[in-house]
């Protein structure tokens, strides 16, 4: 237990950059599966920029994020985490776009589907992060709450 008091943000941190930054080969790649959320938001939201320049924008965030971690500024890496993959998890949930994405071969072909593997990481980056936030930002020993309390005195 004494492990994960220690360490337990950093390693909720080595998550959350583990997933933003294997993620961008794909968004910085267009690669299929970045055609197909991207292409399918584009249509539904009727903003067809997204389709071509919204992986870019999206996988630069991520990127942003995924560095500051491990920085001074985790605390805001970490909202802005929470930021991003909230967008992510509205857009599976109340768009087209869906919760069980299809799988691509290499030719380009959907050969199946994820099983729904994507929006589970985005639940747990998203809980990671949520964590991150509420302990060095929010909750009782977070910097906000610390400086607010100073303020009062």
């Amino acid at each position: 237990m004494e492990i994960l008091k220690k360490y337990g943000l950093v390693i909720l941190s080595c998550w959350i950059a583990f997933v933003f930054v294997q993620s961008l080969f794909f968004k910085f790649s267009n690669s299929p599966e970045t055609q197909y959320i991207f292409g399918t938001l584009g249509a539904w939201s009727g903003f067809t920029w997204f389709a071509a320049y919204g992986a870019y924008a999206i996988g630069s965030l991520e990127l942003v994020a995924a560095v500051g971690l491990f920085t001074r500024w985790r605390p805001f890496a970490a909202l802005l985490a929470l930021g991003i993959i909230s967008g992510a998890i509205i857009f599976h949930l109340f768009t087209p776009l869906g919760v069980v994405m299809p799988s691509f071969d290499s030719a380009g072909n959907v050969n199946g589907d994820d099983g729904g593997t994507l929006f589970v990481m985005a639940c747990l980056v998203w809980a990671s992060a949520l964590v991150i936030v509420w302990r060095e930002l929010l909750g009782p020993s977070g910097r906000l709450h610390i400086a607010f309390l100073s303020q009062q005195d």
